[in-house]
């Protein structure tokens, strides 16, 4: 009762709220965030059913501008144990965002420090997902989350992006909930690279490649491929289609993350701007291992800039998998400033 009636009071207060995107502290200091909390249930077949509800996540961002060409973000991240946000440290709050951006006269913005990776279509924030499960990484989980290092992105026209990045790994540390890398650079540095187009009008095509060296926690190499599309049709339509491949050895061989393939398709209809809803069928077929197919439709409901409601059904068939299929309602309240 006393998260119910949190979220109620936060969802109340937001809805009051005038709209703005930072609060501006001064020149050089803004600080923006964000906060969910759904409910989930879920039906498998065999098996019991289960719901849980709960503040998903929060995030708190600093960014700050010392000059007209440097950047610094720092974030503080809270996801809860009930979330699986808990490390082996026993934190549920951890740093995300830690570092320092550079751009020069010729347009080239060096970063170093602990950012997100560049592979994925689906966004690794809450607040930001079309739904509020994602379409893949239930099981072969092939996107990494943040890691440290440095990276370099460039614009050498102004519809082609590109950029490469060496990290400290490319998968996250066991348990950290894809908050963090190894940690761990001498013997086992990874790297990603990627690149975007958006030269035919209304349509953006994204490809990227992540390698992941052996190391403390990657015994076995690792090797992804993304790409993903997103076609404009009208103010009413859109469409996005992704492949991602990952070749990290069989859950059968010592040290392997896992080998395989998830795909996605979305559809999006928006009706006005208050309302729209995504369709979504999405997969992942693992080599030696378990697949499913799933379907999801997701109504989404934006009150202001700083209050939307969603709410998601999905059902999914599963293959060599602890269940058959398994059906899943939800619903989830974003506020963010």
């Amino acid at each position: 009762m006393k998260i119910r009636s949190t979220i109620a009071g936060l969802a109340a207060i937001a809805a009051a709220l005038p709209a703005f995107a930072q609060v501006k502290i001064n020149d050089t200091l803004s600080v923006t965030g964000w906060a969910t909390g759904s409910y989930q249930y879920t039906s498998p077949s065999p098996g019991n059913s289960f719901d849980s509800f709960n503040l998903d996540a929060a995030l708190l961002e600093a960014i700050v501008t010392p000059t007209k060409n440097t950047t610094a973000n720092f974030s503080l991240y809270y996801r809860p144990s009930a979330e699986g946000g808990v490390t082996p440290t026993g934190g549920e709050l951890t740093v995300l965002d830690a570092n320092i951006a550079y751009t020069n006269t010729a347009g080239v913005t060096f970063t170093a420090g602990k950012f997100l990776s560049y592979l994925g279509y689906e966004s690794f924030y809450f607040n930001q997902d079309n739904m509020i499960t994602l379409a893949n990484q239930q099981i072969l989980a092939p996107i990494p989350g943040y890691h440290e290092g440095f990276k370099v992105d460039y614009s050498p026209t102004k519809t082609d992006t590109l950029g490469f990045a060496i990290v400290d790994s490319l998968n996250p540390k066991p348990g950290y909930a894809a908050t963090e890398g190894d940690g761990e650079f001498k013997h086992n540095a990874g790297g990603e690279a990627y690149f975007t187009d958006t030269s035919i009008s209304n349509l953006t095509l994204w490809f990227g490649v992540g390698y992941d060296t052996k190391g403390n926690y990657e015994t076995h190499a690792d090797t992804v491929y993304d790409v993903w599309a997103s076609y404009t049709v009208d103010k009413i339509s859109s469409f996005a289609a992704e492949e991602i491949y990952k070749d990290g050895g069989s859950f059968s061989e010592p040290g392997g993350t896992g080998k395989g393939s998830n795909w996605l398709f979305y559809y999006d209809f928006t009706a006005n701007p208050t309302w729209n809803t995504w369709f979504c069928v999405s997969g992942e077929d693992v080599s030696g291992g378990p697949s499913y197919v799933k379907y999801s439709v997701a109504p989404n409901y934006t009150v202001n800039a700083n209050l939307s409601f969603k709410v998601q059904y999905s059902y999914t068939s599963y293959k060599s998998f602890g269940w058959n299929s398994a059906n899943f309602i939800g619903a989830e309240a974003v506020f963010k400033f």
